[in-house]
């Protein structure tokens, strides 16, 4: 995707302290998201390989986006899809052994403002943006580590 002022790339690492094929189930499960990660308002499937989501983080709006399964390989631990919508490109999770039980967290996205909120404001409020979406980010590195935690407990 050529770079604009409306493209914006992000990647977030997690250290998480659960087996990858735990965290990896989890970040499987997209419809659960909501359960956990309170930014991510609204999951529906659609079949068996896409879905819509709704996202809506400190900044008063909501992003609305059609996710298509791009990859899903569970011994390599990487979940990719493409969405369109407000947003348009891309988003990856990798799972990786850290230490002896825990897991590194590799989020990463790339995508092109559709909104045409977004795109009138993707110059001038775009540290706002980076911002919003850093924290959107910890609170789901939050989010997950407590849904892990609480399904760990009831094994």
């Amino acid at each position: 995707m050529p770079r604009s002022r409306h493209t914006f790339r992000f990647r977030s690492d997690w250290t998480l302290p659960a087996p990858p094929d735990a965290v990896y189930a989890a970040l499987e499960a997209v419809e659960s998201y909501p359960a956990w990660w309170p930014q991510v308002r609204d999951v529906h499937t659609l079949d068996g390989t896409s879905g819509t989501a709704r996202f809506r983080s400190l900044l008063p709006y909501d992003l609305t986006v059609t996710a298509r399964e791009r990859r899903r390989d569970p011994a390599a631990r990487i979940l990719e899809i493409t969405m369109t919508g407000d947003l348009e490109g891309w988003v990856r999770w990798t799972v990786q052994p850290h230490g002896a039980t825990g897991s590194h967290v590799r989020f990463e996205q790339e995508v092109e403002a559709r909104s045409p909120l977004m795109r009138r404001l993707a110059l001038p409020a775009r540290p706002l943006f980076v911002a919003n979406h850093a924290w959107m980010m910890r609170a789901g590195r939050r989010g997950l580590r407590a849904h892990l935690e609480r399904r760990a407990g009831e094994i």
